[in-house]
């Protein structure tokens, strides 16, 4: 079974893990970059979801930390951008190869589960 650690700082979060549960990943959840990358060191996972704007540590220094130290690392990045447009968070990530998809908030979940399932290489 494919492991999956959602990173993120709201509700998008349990949501996440509902969702991913049901489709029988095993999933981890951190509320913070400096959680999120203390786990993923304890207990890497087959991917990671983060969110771009939270506390403690933002996504883009807890992907770009990762990746440094795990370059099979597997990211898609979430944001809903929030001072400014989300889209400009998510370009700032594109210049990390670790991060493979990104999606602004809100997302339809169907797109999260096709992301999902590419990048573990399953098919329904």
């Amino acid at each position: 079974m494919a492991k999956i650690l959602i990173i993120d700082d709201d509700d998008v979060r349990e949501m996440l893990r509902e969702l991913l549960e049901r489709k029988n990943y095993e999933v981890d959840v951190a509320s913070n970059g400096l959680e999120g990358v203390d786990l993923y060191r304890q207990d890497p996972t087959d991917l990671v979801i983060t969110d771009i704007i939270m506390p403690e540590k933002d996504g883009v220094d807890t992907i770009y930390e990762l990746g440094k130290e795990f370059p099979l690392l597997k990211v898609i990045a979430i944001s809903g951008g929030g001072r400014g447009n989300a889209n400009d968070y998510l370009e700032s990530t594109k210049m990390l190869s670790s991060v493979k998809y990104s999606f602004t908030k809100p997302f339809a979940t169907e797109d999260i589960l096709k992301a999902v399932n590419e990048l573990l290489a399953i098919t329904d």
